[in-house]
């Protein structure tokens, strides 16, 4: 047992040492490009020549005025209505008899039935 553990252990790395690694690749990488500064505007062209101007057009007659219309004729008046009748004065009712007064009793008045 004194040699069994350090017998294992150099098996398991010379193990360990004996599997292929796998090679690294370096993928290139694209370079990026950034664009420069933009360069000086150009010169200013030159300017071109104007053109002619057309000729005025002639101003147009003034039209006739219209003629003026005739007045209309005013309407008659219409006549006056008759005055209605004056109506009869109503007869004047009786005059009712003065109530008793001082004896402490109340009174009711009963008002008499309308004629129909």
């Amino acid at each position: 047992m004194k040699y069994t553990l350090p017998l294992f252990a150099v098996v398991a790395a010379l193990s360990l040492a004996a599997c292929e690694r796998t090679a690294v690749v370096a993928v290139p990488v694209a370079p990026i490009v950034v664009p420069g500064p933009a360069g000086p505007a150009g010169a200013t062209g030159a300017t071109g020549d104007t053109g002619s101007t057309g000729n005025t057009g002639s101003a147009g007659g003034t039209g006739a005025t219209g003629a003026t219309g005739y007045t209309g004729a005013t309407g008659d008046t219409g006549a006056t209505g008759n005055t209605g009748y004056t109506g009869a004065t109503g007869d004047t009712g009786a005059t009712g008899k003065t109530g008793k007064t001082g004896d402490g009793t109340t009174v009711i008045v009963v008002p008499p039935e309308p004629t129909k």
